[in-house]
């Protein structure tokens, strides 16, 4: 099988770059599965998870939004943050979902909710994939 190379960047500078065999990731548009020869596009990505196939390993790389430009031999992925499992701060993810958890439950305005809401995605999407390490 042909490799696909990947590169995650985000505005602190590169976090993944490596030769992989398959990519999937959540688009707004819904789950993405991308191999080598895929047809280019870009898409917004929803907070989630990464997940890069390397043979029989799987890595991955938890993303907070941004794009995914895909060409057919390289994507390329821009994020506002994103963590490979092995960096995330597993008590400081459990943290942050905790505060978002009670401002959720503290139900203040609308704008605070909508902040709440997101900061808890982020959190539960690290803590998923420090799980997979």
């Amino acid at each position: 099988m042909k490799t696909l190379h990947v590169s995650i960047v985000t505005p602190d500078g590169p976090v993944y770059d490596s030769e992989v065999d398959m990519l999937s990731t959540k688009a707004e548009s819904g789950e993405l599965g991308i191999l080598r020869g895929h047809i280019p596009m870009v898409a917004p990505l929803q907070i989630g998870a990464v997940r890069l196939n390397k043979g029989s390993e799987t890595e991955y790389v938890a993303v907070s939004g941004g794009f995914l430009e895909v060409r057919p031999e390289k994507v390329t992925i821009l994020a506002q943050t994103a963590e490979r499992s092995e960096s995330i701060d597993i008590a400081r993810a459990e943290e942050a979902k905790h505060r978002a958890e009670d401002r959720l439950q503290g139900k203040q305005d609308a704008v605070d909710f909508k902040r709440a809401e997101l900061a808890l995605k982020r959190a539960m999407n690290r803590i998923d994939v420090y799980s997979h390490k």
